[in-house]
């Protein structure tokens, strides 16, 4: 952990205190994978943690507060998606490579954060602003790239005028993100992870360039 950390009465936590407090964000994302948020109670993290519940609010207003802690760090690591679109070509070969490289990564993060993403869905489904806006702030690093890569297909003649950019690029992203979080369910299908993420890849590819990729 990196800067300055300060318990919650504005006290600046030292070594020991942010060792403590990143134990206890350590501990409550791991009930978050095998527990229900609504489920997980500031006792049971700090006993998880191996230290007390006033130890816990010295860090923490309450669970949600630890919760957006989690959510917050997640989403700077989202916000790198860009860089599986950015500067990236979607011309032959090389626009086939740029679809399966964006859906890898996007599918690959989704399921490395499983378990905070679904509680910041849950959060911004029921209206609450800072969770919605760390969706988008993670949603928005590949919307805002997308939208470049076909105004840029635009400029080039290769893909036509009346396609709105931002539309496309949304639409897909939100496809991805969807896809995302239902990829245990596709097993329900019969549908295998080889086979799904060759195929949204083509979908990406489709959307992008209204083109199926060169093999």
């Amino acid at each position: 952990m990196t800067g300055q950390v300060r318990t919650v009465d504005g006290r600046v936590a030292g070594r020991r205190g942010q060792a403590t407090r990143q134990k206890l964000l350590d501990c409550l994302g791991e009930m978050l994978s095998s527990e229900p948020y609504r489920d997980v109670k500031v006792i049971d993290v700090a006993r998880k943690a191996g230290t007390s519940p006033a130890t816990f609010y010295q860090y923490f207003p309450d669970v949600e507060g630890a919760v957006l802690e989690i959510a917050e760090e997640m989403a700077k690591e989202g916000a790198e998606l860009t860089e599986l679109v950015a500067g990236r070509s979607w011309v032959g070969k090389a626009g086939r490579q740029t679809a399966e490289d964006l859906v890898d990564g996007f599918l690959d993060f989704w399921r490395h954060h499983d378990a905070i993403l679904r509680v910041v869905d849950l959060g911004a489904a029921e209206g609450d602003k800072r969770f919605y806006k760390i969706r988008m702030k993670i949603l928005n690093s590949v919307t805002n790239s997308l939208t470049e890569s076909v105004k840029e297909l635009q400029a080039k003649g290769k893909v036509d005028k009346d396609v709105s950019a931002a539309a496309m690029a949304g639409s897909l992203v939100a496809m991805l993100a969807a896809v995302a979080s239902h990829q245990k369910g596709f097993t329900t299908w019969g549908v295998k992870q080889a086979e799904l993420k060759p195929n949204l890849a083509l979908l990406v590819h489709l959307g992008i360039t209204g083109k199926k990729p060169t093999k």
